[in-house]
């Protein structure tokens, strides 16, 4: 089953689908087999190191990143089924000429992880599509939608293979590429999560800065209180990677927010929101420390959310701590 296959059976369940939805994956799938190529030549490419300039968001920019998100740009803007893209990578919307545009805005970053490169560490490409409100021009408020109203989203991880793993609304599925065929393949059919895990996942250098509830979950992981075994730490960096470890394996991911970044450090729009939708449609829960991640209403397309993401037992212990402190307050 080849993700092309998979994406005109979810078509066909849709008789008054016009096929652009399918047209528009195709095109990120694209995208991300041009970036597998990237990423996987990346040390004999000399593509290693800085680009020399520094994006919204004050980290210097790789040459991968600046390459796969001009990839991402153009193969978006070609479909002729987008009027709107948010990237990681550039400070203001891109609003796409009228002569191709369609009723979808996606949301995405090119590269996560990409401080990762040179080291070998799986990154990955993130991606969120919403539907344009009807009628009119659009506006900038089409992107600023909750989580909730996305129609689909996914990741695509460039680690020892790559995978693509993708939600239209209706489960989770997992795909892998093949080289020798140029497809992606079905590996992972209809991904559920774990309900509890055994892992949990966080920065722990940052565990001075943490507020109360951050801080007992994660005393309570290593230092159970109702003499079950006390959880693994697994933290790989690269959001892409850490989330899918947590889809198949089961367990807690975190990136609260703290003294020095209060409102976390993860995006909201394009890492936030794919990730929590993702989990949502595997069987688990996100959840901000104040609601569910996918009820966040976003102000700014670059803002950022602390998230807590993973099994549905494990959110719903930190969603407990969090009340409690609440009441406490």
């Amino acid at each position: 089953m080849t993700i092309t296959r998979h994406v005109l059976n979810e078509q066909s369940k849709y008789p008054e689908s016009r096929g652009d939805f399918s047209i528009l994956l195709s095109h990120i799938v694209l995208g991300c087999k041009f970036v597998c190529s990237a990423v996987n030549k990346a040390g004999l490419a000399k593509l290693i190191g800085l680009a020399g300039e520094t994006n919204v968001q004050g980290e210097e920019q790789k040459k991968l990143d600046v390459l796969s998100n001009e990839v991402f740009v153009k193969a978006l803007v070609s479909s002729g089924r987008t009027s709107i893209l948010v990237s990681e990578e550039d400070e203001e919307a891109t609003f796409v000429e009228p002569s191709k545009r369609g009723k979808y805005c996606v949301v995405f970053d090119p590269l996560d992880g990409s401080s990762n490169i040179d080291c070998g560490v799986s990154i990955g490409t993130i991606f969120g599509i919403y539907m344009i409100k009807d009628g009119g021009e659009p506006v900038l408020e089409d992107v600023l939608q909750p989580g909730k109203q996305m129609v689909a989203a996914g990741y695509c991880m460039y680690g020892s293979s790559c995978t693509f793993v993708l939600s239209t609304g209706s489960g989770v599925h997992g795909f892998t590429l093949d080289p020798s065929l140029g497809e992606f393949i079905m590996t992972h059919p209809d991904i559920k999560i774990p309900k509890k895990g055994k892992i949990y996942s966080v920065n722990e250098g940052n565990a001075k800065n943490w507020d109360g509830p951050t801080t007992k979950y994660v005393e309570k992981c290593k230092f159970p209180t109702d003499g079950s075994s006390p959880k693994s730490l697994r933290y790989i960096g690269s959001m892409v990677a850490d989330v899918h470890r947590t889809l198949l394996y089961g367990g807690v991911f975190l990136y609260p927010g703290d003294k020095k970044s209060p409102n976390g450090k993860l995006r909201v729009l394009y890492e936030v929101f794919p990730m929590s939708f993702l989990m949502e449609q595997a069987g688990g829960q996100a959840f901000t420390g104040k609601e569910r991640a996918l009820d966040l209403v976003p102000i700014k397309i670059h803002e950022r959310s602390p998230i807590f993401l993973g099994s549905y037992d494990d959110v719903e212990e930190i969603k407990a701590l969090y009340a409690a402190d609440q009441k406490a307050a």
